[in-house]
């Protein structure tokens, strides 16, 4: 039974191992570095081999305690059987004593009878639970070796530290859980006063977009108005300039002949540059008394025709 296990474990771990290269790396490797990786491979399946071995030989003495235990039972059975038996053989020597007390120890008989039969089958139940419980056991040690190793690492030296330990994180996570939950209320209760605000926020942001919708159509009116005004000032301005450049030219034309007619620019008598109107005056009066000079020099027209 150990060579089969054996085989069959050498050739499950063979094939493991054949797998863990790809055929295209293989081809690539020396015949040295093949040989050192199967060398390898055979010293990782030997320890795996010696492992299980060990496991089975564990397992194997356990199963003899077991069967030297069922063994010893049996013993003190046969034993109980033999001094029955021998009991039986007494009774039946005595049974000449009288069919009463033949009777009574019959009766004693079939009770020790009884007795052996709850017995046997006690037997065979505290047997059937004691197989039970070392399965259970077997399934649990794991368990166990895990404990060992979980004290190991976190360095306690009883299981009952560790345990303490335990279930204070267990309290502790416990409280924890509790005040997340408590968080969790608050958090609740605030996203809803949160949302509300947002809401009562989103109505007074409609009616500001709604306002801003009006001021922007009313910025865009008077931005209208305002280049339609802008446009007319730019037409003002320029309709001013042609005025005050023809204003200009006609000031200067009148300084002109204001000049020409020997007027006085300053001085007492005379008038001053942009005194316009006064210079058409005296313009005027000047223009007046050449025509009246020029009317009384020219001839009648009478007289002409005579010559």
């Amino acid at each position: 039974m150990t060579m089969n296990l054996e085989d069959d474990f050498r050739t499950t771990h063979e094939e493991q191992v054949l797998i863990k290269l790809p055929e295209g790396e293989r081809d690539l490797m020396t015949g040295a570095t093949q040989m050192l990786e199967k060398r390898r491979e055979i010293i990782e399946v030997d320890k795996q081999l010696e492992a299980h071995r060990e496991d089975s030989e564990l397992k194997r003495k356990s199963l003899r305690q077991r069967r030297d235990e069922v063994l010893k039972r049996e013993d003190k059975l046969k034993e109980s059987l033999l001094n029955f038996d021998k009991f039986l053989k007494e009774n039946e020597a005595k049974r000449s004593r009288g069919a009463r007390k033949a009777e009574n120890e019959r009766r004693v008989a079939l009770q020790k009878e009884a007795e052996i039969e709850r017995l046997k089958a006690e037997i065979a139940a505290l047997e059937e639970k004691k197989q039970k419980l070392q399965r259970r056991v077997e399934r649990n040690s794991l368990y166990w070796n895990f404990l060992k190793q979980v004290l190991k690492t976190a360095k306690f030296e009883e299981v009952w530290e560790l345990l303490g330990r335990v279930e204070t994180l267990l309290i502790n996570r416990e409280q924890l859980q509790q005040r997340a939950s408590e968080i969790q209320e608050q958090t609740d209760s605030q996203r809803g006063a949160l949302q509300t605000y947002m809401d009562q926020q989103s109505c007074v942001l409609l009616q500001k977009n709604n306002l801003l919708s009006q001021l922007q159509t009313q910025l865009d009116q008077t931005c209208s108005e305002v280049l339609r005004w802008e446009s007319k000032w730019a037409h003002i301005q320029s309709t001013a300039a042609k005025e005050t450049l023809l204003l200009g030219q006609i000031k200067m034309v009148t300084l002109n002949l204001y000049q020409m007619t020997d007027g006085e620019i300053e001085g007492e008598e005379g008038v001053t540059v942009d005194d316009t109107e006064t210079q058409l005056d005296k313009i005027q009066i000047f223009i007046q008394n050449h025509t009246d000079v020029m009317n009384d020099i020219k001839p009648p027209p009478s007289e002409t025709s005579l010559d």
